[in-house]
């Protein structure tokens, strides 16, 4: 009896993807992605910069 046969077998290694070669239209569509992200992290910061946008609506008292 060995030791691996209990428990979580290991997943065979998958071959390594081969790097290919980028062309224009592929760094201009990573280049695109970088600045949309860029925005969104800056409106994100602005955003919280702010207090809550819901100030008001229907307050409830205290008494019953």
């Amino acid at each position: 009896m060995s030791g691996r046969e209990g428990g979580k077998k290991k997943p065979l290694k998958a071959p390594k993807k081969e790097q290919r070669e980028l062309d224009d239209d592929d760094l201009a569509h990573k280049q695109k992605l970088k600045e949309q992200q860029k925005a969104l992290q800056e409106a994100k910061a602005k955003a919280t910069q702010k207090g809550p946008l819901t100030q008001g609506g229907i307050k409830k008292s205290g008494k019953k």
